[in-house]
């Protein structure tokens, strides 16, 4: 038996090549277990921050890439006790500096693939933080919250991929290339600026929108000539559903630098109407439809007290009376129904006073 162990084939002995498939068995079998203890003990580290998150779905987000490293780990350092071949050891291409061979390739492709799962196991803590940050953006009623969280869950996306490409470049290329992109990056970067200059500009103003929060998802606003309600805000546009159901999408640079009337923050409406009675109206009749309407208002809680009613002008065939009153109804149903009461109302004292309105035809004359 030790005989047999002892051969050497491709320069290892069989001894060797059993210990290291029996290591990278062993921790086959087991990868899940350890990768489960693995995950569940770090989410005892840090469970105080979600409580109201299971340990289960913590354990579901790491468990693949935990088990990918755990055993790409084994892999390299079961792989130490071995010597590779020299009659493996072919050259792929000639190099100026030395041949890449096969051994190269491997060490490469094993670098990567551990590198790699590292940056997967980033990835998915991003994604769990991004998780807890949701379940406490869900307990608010403000959804520009849950759009705060997307926006920098890609962010630092993005940034753990821009490291991911840089440890690639290392292992396949080496420092060299990498100091002299991070050295071009300011060069480069001052030619992006002027390049992508507008849509810096708006990215700095969803920053903006975020932080000072002028207007949120769900809100109805006015900007330009668009008026609508807020469907998304993202990182370059803010899209607006408008009146007419229209999608509309305004860069963020003009959200920020526009005059903009969120609507949705006012805390009354105003309702501003002239009725044009007939120039040949006595004075005391006009008088009447005026305390009339006024005792009218004063009785509606929807209307705030305050409100003006009073002859405005007069012309040659027509007397102006002008109707200015505050409401605190926001909804537009309500609001439209109180408008129509209001104006039905001012119809029936015109016929009691026996008021009537202008005409154009008088108007013409």
């Amino acid at each position: 038996m030790n005989e047999f162990l002892n051969q050497h084939f491709l320069e290892n002995s069989v001894r060797n090549y059993l210990i290291v498939a029996g290591i990278i068995f062993f921790i086959f079998l087991i990868r899940r277990y350890l990768s489960k203890s693995l995950a569940a003990g770090f989410y005892k580290l840090i469970r105080h921050w979600s409580p109201g998150i299971q340990q289960q779905a913590f354990v579901a987000l790491l468990l693949k890439p935990i088990e990918y490293f755990l055993l790409m780990t084994a892999v390299i350092m079961a792989s130490n006790h071995l010597v590779f071949p020299e009659a493996l050891n072919i050259v792929i291409f000639n190099r100026a500096v030395e041949p890449f061979t096969m051994k190269m390739l491997l060490a490469f492709v094993l670098k990567i693939v551990l590198s790699m799962t590292f940056i997967m196991i980033l990835l998915r803590l991003i994604d769990f933080f991004a998780l807890i940050l949701e379940q406490k953006a869900g307990l608010t009623s403000d959804k520009t919250d849950d759009q705060f969280v997307i926006f920098f869950r890609d962010f630092f996306k993005a940034i753990v991929y821009i490291i991911g490409a840089m440890i690639l470049i290392n292992i396949l290329f080496g420092k060299e290339l990498v100091n002299k992109l991070v050295a071009g990056l300011g060069i480069g970067a001052a030619a992006l600026a002027l390049a992508a200059k507008e849509s810096i500009e708006n990215l700095i103003g969803s920053f903006i929108i975020f932080s000072d929060k002028p207007f949120r998802v769900g809100d109805s606003v006015k900007v330009d000539n668009f008026t609508g309600t807020v469907e998304k805000i993202g990182l370059r546009s803010t899209r607006i559903r408008t009146l007419e159901k229209t999608f509309v999408t305004v860069p963020n640079k003009k959200m920020v630098d526009s005059v903009l009337d969120n609507l949705s923050l006012r805390t009354q409406q105003r309702v501003a109407q002239k009725l044009e009675l007939s120039g040949d109206t006595p004075p005391g009749s006009v008088l009447a439809v005026v305390k009339d309407i006024q005792a009218y208002l004063g009785k509606q809680r929807e209307v705030e007290a305050g409100f003006n009613v009073n002859l405005h002008d007069f012309g040659k065939d027509s007397l102006m009376l002008q109707i200015i009153y505050m409401t605190n109804i926001l909804e537009g149903s309500p609001y439209l129904e109180l408008r129509e009461r209001v104006n039905l109302e001012m119809l029936a004292i015109l016929e009691k006073h026996n008021v009537r309105l202008a005409t154009k035809e008088a108007g013409a004359a």
